[in-house]
């Protein structure tokens, strides 16, 4: 029994290690994305859950209306019946879509508050919509900030997936939950990351937040989903997940690469 346990948790570990690479969307795909959060996983339970009920839904409305056509035809009936009320059959129909809607009603209010209650975060990114790009900032990490523009498709290197690509990916850590704060500088932009089940408005003049704790190191993609004007298909997100120590090092660097042009004097050098 320990073997196949074993067996199992090594076989975990590599499913979860194959969704990273995996984390954007593929050719022919009719279902959600792997998850790569918590959060996700979630998301995808309860739509397992939906899509069981609305087949069954669809499936039992199907199986009535045959029998129905086939029991109350005009050749079986030529004389249609003239009843008009079944009490039975009325509470029925209107306590049973009452008892779908609590078994749907109680998952959901608990994935939403699972959402929406922001635990203690470790560190904080601030992404500011624009037209159309996206600017990021990392106020525990020096405060330093960058703009992530989309790669043509001429300039893809190998592996680059066309329109999610940006010259300058938004860096995490893995295993650590990070508070993401959204806003804009014109218009409504949406941040959004279907393999994480992110997606929060970005609005002039208000700040929203919401928090995300990737379980794997890797690339993860997603685009703004809000309409936003005439090239909102072409200001993509890239997220590269890293190991806490890479993560690290990369924040030395990106002090350096990224300095504020408004930052004082002395705040520069010390970079």
């Amino acid at each position: 029994m320990r073997r196949l346990a074993a067996i199992a948790t090594a076989l975990t570990i590599a499913f979860k290690a194959s969704l990273a690479a995996a984390a954007q969307p593929v050719d022919w795909e009719i279902n959600l994305q792997p998850a790569a959060t918590l959060i996700m996983e979630q998301v995808r339970s309860f739509h397992t859950l939906l899509s069981w009920i609305i087949s069954f839904i669809v499936l039992l409305v199907l199986c009535l209306l045959a029998y129905v056509c086939w029991r109350f035809n005009a050749e079986r009936h030529p004389k249609p019946s003239r009843r008009s009320h079944h009490t039975v059959l009325e509470v029925v129909w209107t306590a049973v879509p009452v008892l779908v809607l609590v078994i749907i009603a109680i998952p959901s209010f608990k994935l939403l508050y699972y959402m929406d209650d922001l635990p203690k975060t470790e560190m904080t990114i601030k992404a500011t919509g624009h037209q159309w790009y996206w600017s990021y900032e990392y106020p525990d990490q020096g405060d330093f900030q960058f703009d992530a523009y989309l790669v043509d498709a001429a300039d893809l290197k190998p592996g680059q997936p066309r329109l999610l690509t940006t010259d300058n990916y938004v860096v995490m850590p893995a295993n650590t939950n990070v508070r993401v704060q959204t806003t804009a500088t014109d218009v409504i932009h949406s941040w959004a990351m279907p393999s994480a089940g992110l997606k929060i408005d970005a609005v002039p003049g208000r700040l929203n937040e919401i928090w995300v704790n990737f379980e794997q190191p890797g690339m993860y993609y997603g685009q703004c989903s809000e309409l936003c004007g005439v090239n909102h298909g072409f200001m993509p997100i890239t997220i590269q997940v890293v190991t806490k120590e890479q993560f690290t090092a990369w924040v030395e660097k990106a002090k350096q690469e990224f300095a504020r042009a408004d930052a004082p004097a002395t705040q520069v050098a010390a970079r």
